[in-house]
């Protein structure tokens, strides 16, 4: 088995997060009384955390007390409203029950806040990974390879015979930064076209193919 552990990504790898995440935005955004963002901006917007999610979502030039504003309001109501729409991908709970039951030893990062991704993975996948680490003080986030390492170290592993499952650019480089292998998801929040343009090299379409990439 070439993969002994595989880290995953969590929004638009694991999870369809997209429209939480945009309601969550505009509501903070009119809140504050600055103009709403379309989906496929918030689409665009994701990957780097929330606090950049946000300056990315308000207009060039708001003063950076207005964005805290926005940021604050951001968090209180995704906080809240987290799980409205959120669900997982079709297969891909299977798919990490089967890498487990074949002895892949399986991990999420995300550059989301560890709050929120520690109560998502809770809902979603109660007991499926190994570890979950979110954004936390003091680490810095991806595409950096630091959350990968804490992750390693936790688990006892090394990036050799390590694969990470992402969906962005952000992913794909943060693979890079490991000097590991990648395996971009095409159902996610980047199409085929952005993934080969920003460098994938390995493209699966579906749960299934995922799966069957890891454990060849």
């Amino acid at each position: 088995m070439p993969y002994q552990t595989a880290i995953f990504d969590l929004d638009g790898t694991l999870l369809n997060t997209l429209d939480d995440l945009f309601g969550a935005v505009n509501h903070s955004l009119v809140t504050c009384g600055l103009p709403k963002r379309s989906l496929a901006e918030v689409r665009l917007f994701t990957g780097n955390g929330i606090r950049r999610l946000i300056d990315l979502s308000v207009p060039e030039g708001t003063p950076k007390d207005l964005t805290d504003r926005v940021f604050s309001e951001f968090k209180a109501y995704y906080d809240e409203h987290k799980l409205d729409t959120t669900r997982p991908y079709t297969g891909m709970a299977e798919v990490i029950d089967d890498l487990r039951a074949s002895g892949v030893t399986c991990a999420v990062v995300s550059n989301k806040a560890d709050f929120a991704v520690q109560g998502i993975i809770d809902h979603f996948y109660p007991g499926k990974f190994d570890y979950v680490m979110g954004e936390r003080a003091g680490t810095r986030r991806k595409p950096n390879r630091d959350m990968i390492d804490v992750i390693l170290h936790e688990l006892g592993r090394s990036a050799d015979g390590m694969v990470y499952v992402g969906d962005s650019e952000v992913d794909i480089e943060t693979a890079k930064n490991c000097g590991c292998a990648c395996l971009s998801c095409s159902w996610g929040f980047r199409d085929k076209k952005w993934l080969v343009e920003h460098g994938a090299t390995t493209i699966v379409d579906t749960p299934t193919e995922l799966e069957a990439k890891i454990l060849a």
